[in-house]
């Protein structure tokens, strides 16, 4: 017969294990976010570049987030390993083309990274550790080059207005997957293509479809401004 000690310790065997096993699926899909520095400057915020200069007239990164089917996620998971710059030292260089913050005031990109490794990344860390999410960011941004899609289509970013369903119909021929479009508006109060949502499976690994698409909508034609 099991002494009550053995019996206890097998329970919390079986809880420990089952944490791990939550924690592991804690989430659904992952939304992959790059947005349009044109738009994110051209505000009455307007922005700051970062001390390494102005960024390219490219999609950057906004973020890798990790979601749930019913539209909501998981946030600030995990306080007790928070962003440790020394841990992606080598994917520097790399995130600071791909990724530049434009926040003010100026920045060399390790508070906008760090906030949304402890924001977002640490929700998916049973999975991905702290380089490992960084990696498999920049791997989809290489994937996923949205300025070539629209040029390919006729979509330049040159102040002009386009149709909402011709920007989301040039990115899914390019990659194959619907995305969500997100709008904000410049100066004058005209909505613009801000930013660009993709869905990708629990890995970060490859696009998907997405099972559910944010709040908010853009207009049926938004401007694409340069930058």
């Amino acid at each position: 017969m099991e002494s009550k000690g053995s019996i206890l310790l097998k329970l919390l065997l079986l809880l420990q294990y089952l944490s791990l096993l939550c924690a592991a699926q804690d989430f659904d899909f992952f939304y992959f976010v790059q947005q349009w520095p044109g738009s994110y400057c051209d505000t009455e915020k307007s922005c700051c570049y970062p001390t390494s200069g102005k960024p390219d007239a490219d999609f950057g990164i906004h973020g890798l987030w990790p979601n749930y089917n019913d539209g909501s996620y998981p946030s600030n998971c995990d306080p007790n390993n928070p962003f440790n710059p020394s841990q992606i030292s080598d994917l520097t260089s790399s995130l600071q083309s791909n990724w530049p913050t434009l926040a003010c005031p100026s920045g060399d990109g390790i508070t906008f990274w760090s906030h949304e490794w402890n924001k977002h990344g640490t929700c998916s860390e049973s999975l991905l550790k702290q380089h490992d999410y960084f990696e498999a960011a920049l791997s989809l941004r290489q994937k996923a080059n949205l300025l070539q899609a629209l040029k390919t289509a006729g979509i330049e970013p040159s102040g002009g207005s386009y149709s909402l369903s011709s920007i989301k119909g040039a990115i899914k021929d390019a990659i194959g997957y619907t995305p969500f479009i997100e709008c904000n508006v410049d100066s004058s109060g005209n909505s613009q293509l801000y930013q660009v949502y993709l869905c990708v499976n629990t890995s970060a690994s490859d696009f998907i479809e997405c099972p559910v698409f944010p709040g908010g909508k853009c207009g049926s034609d938004i401007q694409f401004p340069s930058f």
